[in-house]
């Protein structure tokens, strides 16, 4: 039978061959320029090897899934998916009063698997969980500053280098250890945002992102050129977390008691970090709270006014001075957090950690999992941190892999992973107008 046919007939059962055939080849050619130089051609010592057979692979596989996605978008399930994904990406979806959210069944059970995940995970799985931990808190902090503020900040990363720098620098030269620096490095940061905020408070859009851009690369360079007092691009070396004062080395470096040798138990090279994850995950379930609770209040029904219409929200008798310090405040203060158990979980600071990758990675992480939305972002987190850690043997087109997904999630959901919801409310009865 031919093509014409098949289609034909096709056609009076709902489907579009002819249309799915030209979606499949347009798919298949793009596939071929995107990979061909990429995975076609392998450098092997000093000559160029072609891999056509990998090629071939990958452009069938992408030829495949698109031609079997545009049949499955003919059929009815598939248009409910596409009004799904339009309704999910237009404004904010307003719950019904009596919703009960189902939230309130998972998060208690979410809790459950990570209070016994350290007791079945390994040393591997501890680091890549605290690793993605870490970036839910930069992501908070991000969507505060973004999400809900609508203020674009392109060098976010530099209030995470000064909460790991202050772990470093105040052990270098102070003596403190994790938990003085903890509260510090918080305030550090926050009053590092509210300088940043002061100049660009009549800037918006393009320039505040150029603006803020240059504030992280002024840090970057600062910690890489001031050799004396941050080492340069040899870093510094950041302590570990203490209990009590125990230290959960096998030999005490700091003068004091290891915690094996004071409780009497055999040593375990996991127990530091499974107390980083212990303490990380209690600051994270914190700054939750605490950011659930900001946008009920009038302080961040302000960063959403100011996010929608600035002018209108200074008509409204909003002090848009204080509505943009108080977001670049308290989503630095997050950041300079995240710093802190990210020093201590490497051991090591230096500012090759801090560039402009890290901050596009965090403001992805608030795209991805949707402006404004606490749920979405702490997903996007994990599947863009923890995700290409699992999957090492893709590691040479992580940021290929990066691009594409951001790509398919502005055509597919523009308003990210899940979109912010609010509960209507309904006039009180037996109230007098």
């Amino acid at each position: 039978m031919s093509i014409a046919k098949i289609a034909s007939a096709s056609e009076t059962k709902g489907f579009d061959i002819k249309r799915s055939l030209l979606e499949t080849l347009v798919a298949g050619l793009l596939a071929l320029i995107v990979f061909g130089p990429i995975v076609g051609v392998v450098l092997d010592g000093y000559t160029f090897n072609a891999e056509p057979r990998r090629v071939a692979w990958l452009v069938g596989g992408v030829m495949l899934g698109r031609f079997l996605l545009s049949l499955y978008v003919q059929t009815a399930a598939g248009r409910r998916m596409l009004e799904g994904f339009d309704s999910g990406g237009s404004g904010v979806h307003v719950r019904a009063p009596n919703h009960v959210s189902r939230l309130r069944y998972i998060i208690p059970a979410l809790i459950v698997i990570a209070i016994v995940f350290p007791i079945f995970a390994n040393k591997y799985l501890l680091t890549v969980v605290i690793l993605g931990l870490i970036y839910v808190l930069l992501g908070l902090g991000l969507n505060i500053v973004v999400g809900l503020a609508g203020l674009l900040d392109l060098g976010y990363v530099a209030f995470y280098a000064i909460g790991a720098y202050g772990l470093a620098l105040g052990y270098q030269y102070l003596g403190l250890g994790f938990w003085s620096v903890l509260p510090l490095a918080a305030i550090a940061a926050a009053l590092a945002g509210c300088i940043l905020g002061f100049p660009v408070l009549r800037m918006h859009g393009d320039y505040l992102a150029i603006v803020t851009l240059g504030f992280g690369e002024i840090i970057r360079l600062v910690l890489n050129n001031w050799l004396s007092f941050t080492g340069g691009p040899n870093g510094m070396p950041a302590p570990a977390p203490t209990f009590l004062g125990l230290e959960f080395g096998r030999r005490a470096k700091d003068g004091g008691v290891p915690i094996h040798e004071f409780f009497g138990f055999a040593y375990n090279p996991n127990l530091k970090f499974v107390f980083i994850y212990a303490v990380l995950f209690m600051v994270v379930l914190a700054v939750l709270y605490i950011k659930h609770r900001l946008t009920r209040m009038p302080v961040g029904r302000a960063w959403e006014a100011l996010r929608e219409d600035e002018i209108a929200c200074r008509s409204m008798g909003l002090n848009h001075v204080l509505v943009k310090l108080s977001a670049f405040t308290l989503g630095a203060s997050t950041a300079g957090l995240a710093g802190v158990f990210f020093a201590t979980y490497q051991g090591f600071v230096n500012p090759s950690s801090f560039t402009f990758f890290e901050s596009a990675l965090i403001l992805a992480i608030v795209v991805l999992g949707g402006m404004g939305s606490t749920v979405g972002v702490v997903i996007a987190a994990f599947v863009l941190t923890v995700a290409p850690e699992l999957l090492r043997s893709f590691s040479e087109y992580r940021v290929l892999l990066f691009g594409v997904l951001m790509v398919l999630m502005m055509i597919w959901r523009p308003r990210g992973l899940i979109r912010i919801s609010r509960t209507g409310v309904t006039p009180r009865k037996g109230v007098a107008p």
